[in-house]
């Protein structure tokens, strides 16, 4: 599932240069691009918009109160080219603003807690339906890698990233913390180790020191996690 997003700015260079750079991400689909506040109004009603980024400083109406009138807004991001704006900006629970002029770091800096804070909310649901599919986007290099849940096999820290073991596909390094993947993921991810989250489907004997995995790889459970994992084995 993609973040779907709209694009409100009254100046043509501003709407063309996020338009390119929201093609540069996989997790991010542009569904309307709105000159004006009442075209972004129509699109917020014609179809689920997830983000939406908005420029504060409009000849129409300003960016800011467009969004107090609305009920439910969605993730919001202000373009603008005033810093006294960033201060109001947080006051409307803007998840972050981009100053003008902007590159493609600011973006990227900015894409990242867009996906972040989208995948929370994307838990957070999840957990309350099992049969849900679980899928993730998992930052590898300058890209994010689409992953289901259920293809990884176990991960494992090394140093500063953490390495993907994938059941159809060769490992791959990402730049999370344990404490984000066991926050983020299905509670059927297990740490058993400092240096390792297994998932737990993938898992067919458990022994005092260890787990066996469905392809003869052995973990090690470390005797501070073995009390945690048994009490998941008793569910």
């Amino acid at each position: 599932m993609n973040i779907r997003c709209i694009i409100v700015d009254d100046e043509p260079l501003a709407l063309n240069k996020l338009k390119r750079y929201i093609l540069k991400y996989p997790f991010l689909e542009l569904v309307a691009s709105c000159h004006n506040v009442e075209t972004a109004r129509r699109a917020l009603e014609s179809g689920e918009v997830d983000l939406i980024f908005i420029d504060i400083n409009m000849p129409d109406v300003n960016g800011l109160e467009f969004i107090r009138t609305l009920e439910n807004p969605p993730m919001v991001v202000f373009v603008t080219a005033y810093p006294e704006y960033a201060a109001e900006s947080y006051k409307v629970n803007a998840l972050d603003y981009l100053l003008k002029p902007f590159g493609i770091e600011e973006f990227n800096r900015v894409s990242e807690k867009i996906f972040s804070h989208w995948q929370l909310i994307q838990n957070q649901n999840n957990s309350s339906s099992s049969t849900e599919e679980c899928v993730r986007y998992l930052k590898c290099d300058h890209r994010f890698l689409r992953v289901e849940c259920d293809d990884i096999r176990y991960i494992e820290g090394q140093s500063e990233y953490l390495k993907i073991h994938l059941v159809s596909d060769n490992p791959f390094l990402t730049h999370m913390t344990f404490r984000q993947i066991t926050d983020s993921f299905p509670d059927n991810f297990i740490q058993i180790h400092r240096s390792y989250v297994v998932n737990m489907r993938h898992v067919v004997s458990v022994e005092r020191t260890m787990v066996i995995l469905d392809d003869g790889i052995r973990l090690p459970v470390s005797s501070s996690r073995r009390n945690f994992l048994m009490k998941y084995i008793a569910i």
